[in-house]
């Protein structure tokens, strides 16, 4: 953003008309404007009210649930049934399929490139009769809730580019989030919460896992307000979210009091749009010392309900928990919820290690989806499920009958939605007999995203921002579509 376009903005009208020297009548005509404009602006009274304009049609998604599985599953071992491949065991993978495509540094050195069929057994599942493998039972058992993409691709190879990618649109740092634009646009239906929440779980598998930056949750160059709240997976959720011993919240609110008044009066002489969020900031801090200690006491769901997300699900900071807090957020009125998943970065022992990933997630996702479309709540509620990227038909290292291990793949990947708008039961787009490139219907990685704020809402060509002189946007600068084929 523009820091002095910012600070002409938000000047007060003592400090504009003094600078300017305008005459007492157009002091008084300039004063019945802005008490216009203000009753115009202050017509939604929540704390954190939409842009005006928005939403710019009526939105199918209220919600939004991602679930980000951090390190890139295998779209050979969960949702692209390649039955062929059995054939090709341990048979190079034809340079015609390979095309001459990027290589990471760990598997360009390669003298073979010897094909991996997948372990697990495929079955289909639901009335769309979908493929699915072992390793997704459970959250097969919704294939005619869900729509599953099958040819995202991406720009990135490596990590780090890669997930930033997938939730700012850019590989770089330094740009503002998925979830960062949609509560910046659409602002929070809660009073007590954040707009914006992150969950990070733990993980069962024993492998590498990628790092997670914070720019995954990011503003960028939007309000600091609008950055995700990381709610923490060991000990307290939030960090000094209790009053110190001896502090009551009297005195609490007392202090937050005095000190709103002397930040007020820093803005009215700097006019710093920081200082404004530092206020709302602080006040949100106050509120969520009352709404995070019941947003995590699960005392009050039943024993069904806890049992349908397996018994990990009293585990603070498992994925199971992180689940069911989810819906517990977006029951709030939490606009977006996203939660990332580590340790699926299989370069080898991919069979063992998938499979304890799976145990961590497959039966809590599927209780999340029942849960929500019981309570009413999915069909306001988008639920995301997918990677930064793929994995190789070909085994990275040592390939034998029981094991084997895949490098990055970004040409064609899985991921799904369910919920607020989404035609269930479709399966867009077709991979090669190697589920190495595209055959048909393509979606690059911003139609993802450009259909997810159309769901909310949103034309994602018009919601931008000034940055370094260019109208930025989630989407980026080229030409992104809406992946109408998913919606219902």
């Amino acid at each position: 953003m523009d820091p002095l376009s910012e600070w002409n903005k938000l000047q007060s009208r003592r400090q504009f008309f003094k600078s300017s020297g305008l005459s007492m009548g157009g002091l008084g005509l300039a004063s019945l404007l802005g008490n216009e404009s203000a009753r115009a602006t202050n017509s939604d009274s929540r704390m954190n009210p939409p842009l005006p304009g928005l939403p710019h049609f009526a939105p199918r998604a209220k919600a939004v649930i991602y679930l980000h599985m951090n390190g890139g599953p295998s779209q050979l071992d969960t949702w692209d049934y390649k039955p062929n491949l059995a054939d090709w065991f341990d048979k190079d993978l034809p340079p015609s399929v390979q095309g001459g495509q990027r290589l990471t540094g760990m598997t360009s050195k390669q003298t073979r490139f010897p094909v991996a069929p997948s372990l697990f057994t495929f079955s289909k599942h639901g009335q769309c009769e979908r493929w699915a493998s072992e390793l997704v039972r459970h959250t097969a058992l919704h294939s005619d809730d869900i729509a599953l993409v099958k040819t995202v691709h991406t720009n990135a190879i490596n990590h780090d580019p890669a997930c930033t990618f997938v939730m700012t649109g850019r590989e770089v740092p330094g740009y503002a989030s998925l979830g960062s634009w949609l509560s910046y646009g659409l602002g929070s239906e809660s009073e007590n919460l954040p707009a914006f929440v992150v969950l990070t779980p733990s993980w069962k598998s024993t492998g590498a896992a990628q790092a997670l930056f914070t720019r995954m949750w990011s503003s960028g160059f939007l309000p600091g307000r609008f950055n995700g709240v990381a709610l923490r997976s060991a000990g307290d959720p939030v960090l000094y979210i209790q009053n110190p011993e001896g502090v009551s919240p009297l005195n609490r609110r007392s202090m937050l009091d005095a000190l709103s008044a002397l930040n007020t009066h820093r803005f009215q002489t700097m006019g710093d749009p920081e200082i404004q969020n530092r206020i709302s900031q602080y006040e949100m801090a106050f509120r969520m010392q009352t709404s995070v200690p019941e947003l995590v006491d699960l005392s009050g769901e039943s024993p069904a309900t806890l049992e349908s997300y397996g018994t990990d699900v009293s585990r603070h900071g498992s994925f199971a928990s992180s689940a069911i807090m989810a819906r517990r957020l977006v029951e709030r009125g939490v606009r977006v919820v996203q939660i990332l998943h580590r340790g699926w970065d299989q370069h080898g022992n991919l069979p063992s290690e998938i499979r304890l990933q799976c145990q961590d997630t497959d039966q809590p996702i599927a209780a999340l989806l029942s849960d929500l479309k019981q309570r009413g709540l999915l069909e306001s509620t988008l639920v995301v499920w997918g990677g930064e990227f793929g994995r190789t038909v070909y085994s990275q290292g040592t390939l034998t009958k029981t094991n084997y291990g895949r490098d990055h793949h970004p040409r064609n990947f899985c991921m799904w939605m369910a919920g607020g708008g989404i035609k269930g039961g479709v399966t867009l787009g077709e991979t090669d007999d190697f589920s190495y490139n595209v055959a048909a219907d393509p979606v690059h990685l911003n139609d993802i995203n450009a259909t997810i704020l159309h769901l909310c809402g949103i034309d994602h060509e018009r919601l931008s921002i000034k940055f370094q002189g260019l109208d930025a946007r989630l989407t980026g600068v080229e030409k992104q579509k809406v992946v109408s084929q998913i919606l219902s």
